[in-house]
């Protein structure tokens, strides 16, 4: 499938600088640019790839002002990044999708599948579910009694959801990915035995949310642990009961986030972050990569880094002062020492 530079610049409302008429059928990373592929240039740290590289079209920012000669055609655009995203995703729309039910796989006498739907070999559907319009269900997916799956839908191969969860439209479930394992609940005994609580609840995945590979989101004890609208989590990832995260949050692999807490929209979670129970985050909070959050974050928008976190001026602040601190102890032995001459106890 070609596209010329001028029909691209249409679908993202950008400016060529250029052939109009090059083609185009494939993508490709800027310093790896290959004849016939489209890139992009949204990190000024790739800059120096665009006067070589072999695109044939690249896009960028409008503010964007070469040094030299560019050989490729421009498309400007207002954001290089979501233009770029833009195209990929009507592109990927574009690929067929399969439809059909597969065999052998199980679907309940009791359970309503919407129009077009896709269900592959060696799929579990349980009794009472509901499933939207084009939906892709993919070999070994297992989704339990009493499940409810909006339209347009993506569920990976292996993909797990638990009896009476709901999946909102437009959602995907990577490979390996569990909704709705039983929340990590025990009661200590008297004779230091641990009693499991029942995990009565469920989990609730609104519109427009994405669970990467192996990520787990377990069920509430009571009531429901709850995704909003928008949000997208990142490959092991753990969600542990009566969590609630805020729409369009964004959290980064290996983070997790302990039960009852209350996450704010719009936050931006690094790798292996993590957040203590019971607390409530502000909206948009963003935390670096190994922050760990012990107390309620009220301060909307702030910055966080380190475990405890702290606000990332002060960690950077902090961090100048840890990284000195063996030649710090070494001024300090020295000066004791200094003293002690002083007062002629050597």
């Amino acid at each position: 499938m070609e596209f010329s530079a001028k029909q691209i610049a249409e679908l993202i409302d950008g400016e060529i600088v250029g052939n109009q008429d090059v083609t185009i059928s494939d993508v490709s990373k800027i310093e790896d640019g290959k004849p016939g592929t489209i890139s992009f240039l949204a990190n000024p740290k790739y800059t120096k790839y665009i006067y070589d590289t072999r695109a044939s079209v690249v896009i960028v920012n409008n503010t964007f002002e070469p040094e030299r000669e560019v050989q490729a055609t421009m498309i400007r655009v207002e954001d290089a990044y979501s233009s770029i995203a833009k195209l990929m995703q009507m592109y990927a729309e574009m690929k067929p999708r399969k439809t059909g039910i597969e065999q052998p796989s199980f679907i309940s006498d009791t359970a309503s599948l919407g129009d077009f739907p896709y269900v592959g070999a060696f799929a579990y559907i349980g009794d009472h579910v509901k499933i939207g319009n084009n939906v892709s269900i993919f070999p070994n997916v297992y989704i339990g009694d009493h499940v409810s799956i909006g339209d347009n839908c993506i569920l990976y191969p292996g993909a797990k959801i638990y009896n009476s969860c709901v999946i909102g439209n437009n959602c995907i479930l990577h490979a390996g990915s569990v909704v709705g394992s039983d929340g990590f609940g025990f009661a200590p005994g008297a004779d230091g035995e641990f009693t499991k609580i029942p995990q009565l609840g469920n989990v609730v995945l609104e519109d427009n949310c994405e669970i990467g590979a192996n990520t787990a989101l377990d069920r509430a004890t009571m009531g429901s642990t709850v995704l909003k609208r928008g949000v997208k989590l990142d490959n092991f990832v753990q969600i542990a009961h009566n969590v609630e995260v805020g729409e369009n949050t964004v959290i980064a692999a290996m983070s997790g986030v302990a039960g009852s807490t209350v996450i704010g929209k719009n936050c931006m979670f690094g790798g292996h972050t993590g957040v203590v129970g019971h607390l409530k985050v502000a909206d948009g909070v963003k935390m670096g990569a190994y922050t760990g959050i012990g107390n309620n974050v009220k301060k909307e928008g702030v910055l966080l880094r380190g475990t405890p976190a702290i606000e990332a001026k002060a960690f950077s602040r902090s961090w100048v002062g840890f990284k000195n601190l063996p030649d710090l102890m070494k001024d300090v032995r020295t000066l004791k020492q200094e003293v002690k001459k002083l007062k002629g106890e050597e």
